[in-house]
């Protein structure tokens, strides 16, 4: 049995924005189908404009967000950033965050750690600190 594992996140990964009812976003979770155990990952792509329909913060997961395409802003606490391709943004656990793609849209890779599973974040609707 081998120790490692190889997973294709646009093949092998099921978008769960669909089941949620989330248009305009593609979110494949990895950490289950490559057996993380420390850490999470995530592939996210955005459609032009779209703003996530809620900010959340973590109990003890700290995130970072690589975007590996297009280009947005990112609302952290109340402060908000502009992104652009290789960026890197690192987020404590406690602060809110949520994600905005730009004209061209928004891709990224999100990476936490630990890997804490269900119940670690909070969710708030309509999060935003310019609304």
């Amino acid at each position: 049995m081998s120790d490692f594992t190889i997973k294709n996140l646009k093949e092998d990964v099921e978008n769960a924005a669909p089941s949620f009812g989330i248009q305009g976003l593609e979110f494949r979770s990895a950490s289950a189908a490559l057996d993380c155990t420390q850490t999470g990952l995530s592939y996210q792509r955005y459609e032009p404009g779209f703003r996530t329909p809620f900010g959340h913060t973590h109990d003890a997961q700290e995130e970072v967000y690589v975007v590996v395409g297009g280009s947005g802003r990112i609302s952290l606490g109340d402060e908000v950033a502009e992104l652009r391709q290789w960026d890197a943004v690192r987020v404590p656990p406690e602060t809110m965050r949520a994600l905005e793609a730009g004209p061209e849209g928004l891709e990224l890779l999100a990476f936490g750690a630990p890997r804490t599973g269900p119940g670690d974040a909070e969710m708030v609707q309509d999060w935003w600190p310019e609304s």
